[in-house]
């Protein structure tokens, strides 16, 4: 029997996550689906991001689904309209063989008219954005009055991004009696408010501690003088040559100016902060997504619902006031069993924040000392012979003849050297 039957899950879906290659539930999913489709309760997830949350919460609601009745019985809020199509876009994956299922995805910056026409053609699932989502509802172009159960995503991220009002106002337009299923990577004051008053004994699971970070990456820091902050995270970027990485800074000034800084100095790097319209935003991440970008130097907000795989690297290239925003940051790599690093670039004078985060976070940070030019040549140069390496022989080259000229008095051993 598949690891995933074993958790009660119904052939349909067992089948699409065979086709999607997935090998064995994690460890949010393994404690999350059972209760959530024997149990009829309200629930509070903490896990990391990158942990299969999607998943967690997916997985049941879609079985739990009925089908032959076209009313929308499930919504989900997300904090970004990229997190909310990419939950959209999963969860059709997972009931690909549920054909009479439809999922709608509702979110600002698209046609609101057409948004409404596919909720009248009937979308049992309906992931959204808070903002879009209480504008709709207060125009009544959706109706969520009879939904059954209703899903919080990264509740701590909508926030911190100032959707309270908006989510109470929609969740007070649902019955009592629906389920709510609230995950989250943190547990500050307003996620528990929200627990406390649109919940009803609440099964409450963690994987790992509450605020912890992720064990798969390794935190460090750098002691720079503010001045020399750019200098810091050039040489950062240059002892790291396969970097891909997001590179966290405080205010959009900030931002830009570092992202035009690094283009300036030869680097592939680019902006994505509050100012950027949603063409310029979604451009921007089709890049970073495809890497054609290996630096994305982001604002806090702007980089919120941002799930890119693969990210080797975070960069705070300032600490954030809220050691909370530095568990996301630092969640931003590691991901899917993968290791990742979190740098820091800190002051002498802001390394008591440091010893701050290793306390809540429950790891500690290694201090580094910044890569000297010299250690970055020898990095970089060991990188080239190992591409070099690796590289296909081309046997099909015009110019041999002519190279082979020019280089035949020269040693193996002389032209390493030069």
């Amino acid at each position: 029997m598949n690891k995933f039957e074993q958790l009660g899950l119904q052939a349909e879906i067992v089948n699409a996550v065979n086709d999607m290659g997935f090998e064995a539930p994690s460890e949010v999913q393994a404690q999350a689906i059972p209760i959530l489709l024997d149990q009829e309760t309200d629930l509070v997830a903490l896990a990391q991001t990158g942990t299969g949350k999607t998943a967690a919460f997916g997985f049941p609601l879609i079985q739990k689904i009925n089908v032959d009745s076209k009313q929308t019985q499930g919504l989900i809020l997300s904090p970004t309209r990229e997190l909310c199509l990419q939950i959209a876009n999963e969860l059709k994956n997972y009931s690909k063989y549920l054909k009479q299922l439809n999922v709608v995805a509702i979110y600002g910056g698209a046609s609101i008219s057409e948004q409404q026409k596919q909720i009248k053609r009937g979308a049992q699932i309906i992931v959204a954005t808070p903002g879009r989502m209480k504008d709709m509802v207060g125009r009544r172009m959706i109706d969520i009055s009879e939904i059954d159960y209703c899903v919080l995503d990264e509740a701590d991220e909508m926030l911190n991004m100032g959707f309270y009002e908006d989510i109470t106002d929609i969740l007070s337009h649902t019955p009592k009696e629906k389920k709510t299923w609230l995950f989250s990577a943190t547990m500050p004051k307003e996620v528990a408010s929200i627990a406390k008053k649109f919940m009803s004994n609440p099964v409450e699971i963690t994987v790992g501690s509450k605020n912890e970070g992720s064990k798969n990456v390794s935190h460090e820091y750098y002691i720079s003088p503010g001045r020399d902050r750019y200098q810091a995270l050039k040489r950062l970027a240059d002892a790291n040559p396969d970097i891909f990485s997001v590179i966290f800074c405080r205010t959009k000034r900030d931002t830009q100016k570092v992202a035009e800084k690094l283009i300036e100095d030869g680097y592939s790097a680019a902006a994505i902060h509050g100012d950027l319209s949603q063409n310029q935003r979604d451009l921007v991440m089709k890049s970073f997504r495809s890497r054609q970008i290996q630096m994305l130097v982001a604002t806090d907000v702007a980089a919120r619902g941002i799930d890119v795989d693969d990210i080797t690297h975070v960069i705070n290239y300032q600490l954030p006031d809220e050691i909370e925003t530095y568990t996301h940051r630092s969640g931003r790599t590691g991901r899917a069993g993968k290791s990742g690093v979190s740098m820091v670039i800190v002051s002498k004078s802001e390394v008591r924040k440091i010893r701050s985060i290793e306390k809540i976070i429950k790891q500690s940070f290694e201090q580094k000392d910044i890569p000297s030019g010299e250690e970055i040549c020898q990095v970089q140069l060991f990188h080239l012979a190992n591409d070099i390496k690796e590289t296909k022989i081309n046997h099909e080259i015009d110019l041999l003849p002519q190279l082979e000229e020019i280089l035949v008095d020269f040693t193996k051993e002389e032209l390493i050297k030069k």
